[in-house]
C-alpha cells in the first residue's frame, strides 16, 4: 500500500468514526423525546457502513451507506400524568437504551483517535523520508 492510499484509508475512518459520534449524541439528546415530526417517539439511529476500494491492490477504507431508524418498538412507562399518556397511563418513550450510546461513543471516540495517530504517523514517516533524500 502506497502512502497516498494508506492516508485515505485513514481519512475514511476518521470520516466514518464522526458520523458514529454524531449519530450517537443525537440518540442520547433525543432519549427522552416522545413526539417527534412523525407524531410518534423519536427512533433510535445507526450509522450503517460499507467497505470501499481504495487502491487496486485490495486495501478498503470505509464510508457510510445510510443512516437508518432502529425498527423495534418503543419503551413504554407508566406516567399518566405525562401529556403524551395515552388513556392507560403509557408514554411511549423512544428505544434508545443510554448505556449503549454512550458505549457506542467511546467506541467512535477510540476510533477516530486510532486513525488520526495513523494520520500522524504517516506524516512522520514521509517526513522523515524527504529528511533522507536531503
Amino acid at each position: 500500500m502506497d502512502f497516498a492510499s494508506a492516508m485515505r484509508v485513514s481519512a475514511s475512518g476518521l470520516s466514518a468514526q464522526r458520523v458514529r459520534v454524531n449519530v450517537a449524541t443525537s440518540n442520547l439528546a433525543n432519549a427522552e423525546t416522545t413526539r417527534g415530526p412523525d407524531g410518534g417517539p423519536y427512533r433510535r439511529m445507526e450509522p450503517v457502513f460499507e467497505a470501499v476500494p481504495v487502491e487496486e491492490g485490495g486495501a478498503c477504507g470505509v464510508r457510510v451507506a445510510q443512516v437508518s431508524s432502529d425498527p423495534s418498538a418503543p419503551r413504554r412507562v407508566y406516567s399518566p400524568g405525562h401529556p403524551d399518556a395515552g388513556p392507560d397511563g403509557f408514554v411511549a418513550l423512544p428505544n434508545v437504551n443510554l448505556v449503549d450510546e454512550v458505549v457506542n461513543l467511546l467506541s467512535a471516540s477510540r476510533g477516530y483517535e486510532a486513525n488520526a495517530a495513523a494520520l500522524d504517523t504517516l506524516k512522520s514517516m514521509a517526513q522523515r523520508a524527504l529528511d533522507i533524500g536531503r
